[in-house]
């Protein structure tokens, strides 16, 4: 795990989103205390649990985003979740405990890619003698026949010679057109079984596809192919040979179980209160289920057993309909820290337009670039877009910066459809042009409630 410092997260966060220092203040605090705790001396360590953080703010405000960004920078394992998409355990459907699964598949995959490149270059050597002896098959003396010892150990000798002249020719790329016949280990496909247990479906179809996989032999194919792409091949195969799986499976559930984040998004979609005789399948009953996960408890995967106590988890919501307080109040005391993140304003539009490494603005003078058109813009017309875009939000649903990819297809509308045909190819997106295209849809409300 990296270990920035609180101020250096909220710095790259900053390059892709616009404000919210609330909300990216406490999630590089919460990031930098799993540094910290791993500092800290055993004895107290186990001890330290984390401060799961509960984001609140209307939609297209940037939530998400921080979660996507959080999780390339913390290069631990993380998954992000819908809440709306488990169902109560007993119920058809997504169980909780699948998130642990799938954060534990990703962790050993994340283990798995480490050690690809830790043992690349060992691959590498033993892929290209493999090659050198497809190309050039070692002197052997045949069975159940005299042997002339001096005559195998002279030819073997004037092999090596002929080998490393090979090996030479190799290295230089001279030997790319030659075609070799390499042997390649597949897996016979297993059939597409489902069985619903209470352990969850995909539990089910875990272990079966690793039982059948033990009983169904592995299959050879030989292949004629090029030796640039044999070699490909066979260091893919010396890779998966070198790696030590139950090193990285026990590395992985370690990752998982010390530094393992999940962000659970559409927190409010699962609040709200028991209504009639029987509890919600997908409401209540998820919170319950949550909780145990939440606070802490054992999960079996087929990696073996995984402990959620020190898992950091953090959860967002618009609550447009539903309050936080709709939660239950187990759920709501296991994410003691609550950040507000504010509503967008026009100022806010005009940096998210201009700022951001992967800025609106930039992506379609990028796009059209490929058409060779230049695309520039002037202070005014990126003004113009940004304040038809809060009108529109304050007319209507305020759907936050999701709002300005729907702007800016429409202003982009004609010149996307006629860029290849177009004979000027410099194009100013100033004021006037902005207006042009959107000003009888923002004046016509019944008009731009479906179009914007």
């Amino acid at each position: 795990m990296k270990s920035f410092t609180p101020r250096e997260i909220v710095s790259e966060l900053d390059k892709y989103i616009i404000g919210q220092r609330q909300a990216k203040r406490a999630v590089a605090i919460a990031l930098r205390n799993r540094w910290r705790r791993q500092q800290v001396h055993a004895g107290l360590k186990e001890e330290i649990y984390p401060k799961n953080i509960i984001m609140i703010g209307p939609t297209g405000v940037g939530k998400t985003e921080i979660s996507r960004r959080l999780a390339k920078l913390a290069q631990a394992p993380f998954i992000k979740v819908e809440a709306s998409k488990f169902t109560e355990v007993g119920y058809v459907g997504r169980d909780v405990e699948s998130i642990i699964r799938d954060l534990t598949e990703l962790a050993v995959k994340m283990v798995k890619d480490e050690e690809k490149i830790r043992v690349r270059v060992k691959a590498k050597d033993m892929a290209e003698e493999r090659v050198l002896d497809y190309l050039l098959p070692p002197v052997t003396s045949a069975p159940f026949q005299a042997q002339d010892q001096e005559r195998i150990a002279k030819e073997r000798e004037l092999q090596k010679s002929t080998r490393e002249k090979l090996r030479a020719l190799f290295r230089e790329g001279k030997l790319d057109d030659k075609t070799i016949e390499v042997e390649t280990t597949e897996q016979q496909k297993m059939p597409s079984i489902e069985i619903l247990s209470s352990g969850g479906v995909e539990e089910m179809d875990m272990n079966l596809k690793d039982m059948f996989s033990n009983i169904f032999p592995k299959k050879t194919r030989k292949r004629k192919v090029r030796v640039p792409e044999a070699y490909e091949i066979l260091i893919q195969e010396e890779t998966q040979r070198l790696i030590d799986m139950e090193k990285v499976q026990h590395e992985a559930v370690e990752r998982v179980e010390q530094s393992g984040i999940v962000f659970i998004d559409e927190i409010d979609k699962i609040a709200g209160r028991q209504s009639g005789a029987s509890p919600d399948v997908s409401r209540e009953g998820v919170q319950r289920d949550l909780l145990p996960i939440v606070e802490g408890s054992t999960v079996n995967t087929k990696y073996g057993m995984v402990k959620t106590d020190h898992i950091l988890f953090i959860a967002s919501g618009a609550f447009h309909v539903a309050k936080p307080s709709d939660l239950i109040p187990e759920f709501q005391g296991r994410f003691p820290i609550r950040v507000e993140l504010e509503p967008l304003g026009e100022d806010d539009f005009i940096r998210i337009l201009t700022e951001p490494e992967n800025a609106l603005l930039k992506q379609y003078q990028a796009l059209l670039e490929t058409e060779g058109i230049d695309v520039s813009y002037t202070d005014d017309g990126v003004r113009e877009i940004a304040s038809i875009a809060t009108i529109v939000n304050d007319r209507m649903e305020n759907i936050g910066a999701r709002r300005l990819h729907t702007v800016m297809e429409r202003v982009f509308d004609e010149i996307s459809f006629d860029a290849p045909d177009m004979v000027e190819k410099k194009v100013v997106i100033d004021r006037e042009y902005v207006t042009k295209r959107l000003s009888e849809i923002v004046k016509d409300e019944d008009l731009s409630r479906y179009i914007l």
